[in-house]
């Protein structure tokens, strides 16, 4: 923790927004004059900062890597824990919305995203730390077109969201079928079945399980991965969420459904976005493949 640090050495600016977990500023050091993004986490005035929470903020400290944002500081005051991370012009949503045609990005640009995606994913895992909520919202961006991952360990410390501090309800659309499906046992995996769903997004310029409720989601994946069946998948009927009425759906081919990624794309994307969380590829593997 970094005691030397107070409230007081930031100039608050203007909101940038309300995650998950928190509501973030825009933040200047009054010393060095290097602008900072303020994460104030929300906490229950009852309960205060659970130990947990913190130990595990601490350590998002020593993940250090250029595809990650960088969290400098823990400020812990009474009521409220502030975090520190470098500032970033903008998010994976909003360079779509703004840059893209409808939303799509050029090949070439998805490219070097999914690179810098993987090359951070891949660090967090090797060093045993999972995202668990990645979404083009937490995939920040800066005018160099340098793609860095932001809220890295927060799920871990808070939990897998539900509902977001503005009562909005977490978004679905990135979460892997096991997760969907009750799992307690996830792991690595649960990210690269997001980066997945993000590839796809960026070269259409829409969410690809875009579901509205768990159930919605699960069929939604389905309807175009296929259902799964114990023969398919040992073990999922042993899920805490698993239906034996779910539809039947055959695996349709990605190919039709995204006719403008190229071979390799499809290929790589295939292996991203398996049922079966042993099944698909790892960060490392993902970044060999000449996608």
């Amino acid at each position: 923790m970094d005691g030397k640090r107070h409230l007081s050495s930031f100039q608050q600016l203007e909101k940038l927004g309300e995650g998950t977990y928190a509501t973030v500023f825009k933040g200047r050091n009054r010393q060095t004059g290097e602008f900072v993004a303020l994460k104030e986490i929300h906490l229950d005035s009852e309960e205060g900062t659970p130990s947990t929470a913190i130990r595990e903020i601490s350590l998002m400290k020593e993940l250090k890597h250029e595809n990650i944002v960088a969290l400098h500081d823990v400020i812990h005051t009474e009521n409220k824990l502030m975090l520190v991370f470098d500032y970033m012009d903008g998010d994976l949503k909003k360079y779509m919305d703004t840059k893209g045609d409808r939303g799509a990005l050029q090949p070439m640009l998805i490219k070097s995203f999914m690179y810098q995606l993987l090359k951070g994913i891949d660090f967090c895992h090797k060093n045993r730390v999972l995202h668990r909520d990645l979404k083009p919202q937490n995939l920040l961006i800066n005018s160099k077109g340098q793609l860095k991952l932001g809220d890295f360990g927060l799920a871990r410390a808070f939990g897998i969201p539900v509902n977001t501090f503005s009562n909005e309800v977490v978004t679905l659309w990135y979460r892997a079928p096991d997760v969907l499906l009750g799992s307690r046992t996830y792991n690595t995996s649960i990210d690269i079945w997001s980066a997945g769903c993000i590839m796809a997004e960026m070269y259409t310029g829409r969410p690809l399980f875009p579901g509205t409720t768990n159930e919605d989601q699960i069929t939604r994946i389905f309807r175009i991965m296929g259902t799964p069946t114990e023969r398919t998948w040992p073990g999922i009927t042993q899920f805490p969420e698993y239906k034996p009425n779910f539809q039947m759906y055959a695996t349709q081919d990605l190919r039709q459904i995204l006719p403008m990624i190229d071979a390799a794309g499809i290929d790589l994307l295939q292996k991203m976005l398996q049922l079966r969380p042993e099944l698909r590829i790892s960060a490392a593997d993902a970044l060999q493949h000449h996608c």
